[in-house]
């Protein structure tokens, strides 16, 4: 399949699309805001961590004079639930180039006592007032075109519940790292795939904190097998992605006492690295 032929028929916008509107966040009081947790964003019963920091991150830019998320770094304290959840922020600092918020997640559990989900501390800017000056040696991923690698509609029927957030999104994954889907896994601790929202709407900085946490685990590429939930995730956003689909690739250098990490890199249509991560994830053994 091309990636003209893949591509929605009428394709989304940033600003209506699914996805905005799954992580719209409502101001009830200064620095308080409301959401509810949709279950489009799921797998199996976890709500993805990424769009989880997306959440967070619409809310702080609202709280903060400057518009784009420059580093977001979450701890996942308690599993999210789809349902009502409350979005608590604080201005830490502002200054001209730069301001600092923190912000928290939170539900309530079943005897109505609040539960904290998440805990971010972020920093954000203008991404559009960065000067144009790249100096680096990093390099786009080696991935082979989209009609060439493989995503959730060319496999077998997925588990039910499994699925949600892959209709919501375009993943198409390198053949390369895709061993595990067919019972040999390469042993290399590595994943990479083209990315973008199924709806066609186009890579901005929040939904650059999805990206990065989007495609299956690097562990399943060393032979494990289960969830593998988030402990803490960093993001840098380097600049506004270009139209068109993103590359991202992910590595796993150390697995060590149940936990690994994961670096991962995110690449636009113009060759741009537009963002990366760290995260560590603890990971189900034997």
């Amino acid at each position: 399949m091309s990636e003209a032929a893949s591509a929605p028929a009428v394709r989304a916008t940033i600003g209506d699309s699914e996805f905005d509107r799954d992580t719209a966040v409502s101001r009830r009081a200064p620095g308080v805001y409301d959401i509810d947790l949709s279950a489009g964003w799921t797998i199996i019963n976890a709500v993805n961590g990424g769009y989880l920091l997306a959440v967070l991150g619409r809310a702080l830019a609202d709280a903060l004079p400057h518009p784009d998320p420059f580093t977001i770094s979450a701890h996942y304290l308690t599993a999210s639930q789809p349902g009502p959840a409350v979005v608590r922020t604080d201005v830490v600092r502002t200054g001209r180039t730069l301001s600092t918020g923190q912000a928290s997640l939170l539900q309530y559990d079943d005897e109505g006592n609040e539960v904290e989900r998440i805990r971010v501390l972020a920093s954000y800017g203008d991404l559009a007032a960065l000067p144009d000056d790249v100096r680096t040696t990093a390099k786009p991923p080696a991935i082979p075109p989209i009609e060439q690698c493989f995503g959730a509609e060319d496999g077998p029927t997925p588990v039910p519940g499994s699925s949600a957030i892959a209709d919501r999104l375009m993943l198409k994954l390198d053949p390369a790292t895709l061993g595990w889907a067919l019972g040999s896994p390469s042993g290399n601790g590595e994943m990479r795939a083209w990315f973008g929202l199924a709806d066609g709407r186009d890579a901005d900085p929040l939904s650059l904190l999805l990206a990065v946490d989007a495609l299956p685990p690097t562990a399943f590429e060393l032979g494990l097998k289960g969830w593998v939930p988030t402990v803490e995730l960093t993001v840098h956003v380097r600049c506004r992605p270009a139209p068109g689909p993103l590359r991202v690739a992910i590595t796993t250098r150390n697995l060590a006492g149940g936990f690994l990490e994961e670096d991962a890199e995110v690449w636009d249509s113009a060759d741009r690295l537009v963002a990366q991560s760290r995260q560590l994830a603890r990971v189900r053994l034997g």
